[in-house]
């Protein structure tokens, strides 16, 4: 990352960021202009509250049908039930940390640890960075990720890279929260589902998605697991071309994002949903 005064602000300079940008922007408009958005905004956040976990989980590994996220009840146990389950947990957890975030991001992401966990045995390990030689215990995917002490400093630098503030667009903050922490991978479990909750956060609490009816995650998941490696590989190169690629990357996820939640309302004009 650049050493200026506003690293996120030169990121947003990068050749293709504004157009991806623009995109984005336009995108979250034309669904925030929609009708049965001056009605039923509430219904339309529910939905896509639901179908973003059900996407975030998928890429973690429980790839369910949405019918079969919105009819179970029980997701105690281990494995895909488990997994499921923190993605709607985190999800939800995420809607309520938005004044937390603007003054502990470390805080926020400690707490949607320990969320995601839930019931899981981890011993001390829930809701703190991992230390040295602690390993993460998720299915591990891209590069591999840094020692513990490497994870520390490059926390705090994100953490006081957000409090400082930017003028960059919220795209751009939050594909870089999104990729620094799967890069980091800083916890023990979970981590894909906190960095996607944390740029969740970011889309929400910028204003650019207030309602908070573009799930990115859903986005996230049609790319694929193999493209969100691809992408992720881009960032952790460090170089302009590999940071743009992942930003252009995290606005695609936002883009299909808003096209599912347009396609709810429009089922809902139609009274299908």
């Amino acid at each position: 990352m650049s050493t200026s005064a506003d690293p996120l602000a030169t990121l947003a300079a990068l050749p293709g960021v504004a157009e991806s940008v623009e995109a984005v922007r336009t995108a979250v408009d034309r669904v925030y202009g929609h009708r049965v958005m001056r009605r039923r905004s509430n219904e339309v956040t529910s939905e896509a509250a639901l179908r973003g976990a059900r996407g975030s989980a998928a890429l973690a590994g429980a790839d369910w049908a949405l019918e079969e996220v919105r009819r179970r009840t029980d997701f105690g146990g281990d494995g895909e039930p488990h997994t499921v389950g923190a993605a709607l947990r985190v999800t939800a957890e995420a809607g309520q940390l938005l004044s937390v975030w603007r003054q502990s991001p470390l805080r926020v992401l400690a707490r949607l640890h320990l969320v995601a966990a839930g019931g899981a045995d981890e011993d001390d390990r829930v809701g703190r960075p991992r230390l040295a030689g602690e390993p993460v215990r998720e299915r591990l995917v891209g590069p591999e990720p840094p020692d513990a002490d490497e994870v520390a400093a490059r926390l705090d630098g994100l953490a006081r890279l957000l409090l400082a503030g930017s003028e960059a667009p919220a795209l751009v903050t939050a594909a870089v929260v999104h990729g620094e922490l799967l890069a980091l991978r800083p916890f023990s479990s979970y981590n894909g589902l906190v960095a996607r909750a944390a740029e969740r956060i970011v889309l929400v609490g910028s204003g650019l998605d207030p309602k908070s009816i573009c799930p990115a995650e859903v986005g996230h998941a049609e790319q694929g697991a193999a493209v969100c490696v691809a992408g992720l590989e881009s960032y952790v190169s460090g170089t302009p071309e590999g940071m743009a690629a992942w930003i252009a990357h995290c606005g695609r996820a936002v883009e299909l994002g808003v096209r599912e939640s347009t396609a709810v309302c429009e089922a809902m004009q139609r009274g299908a949903a």
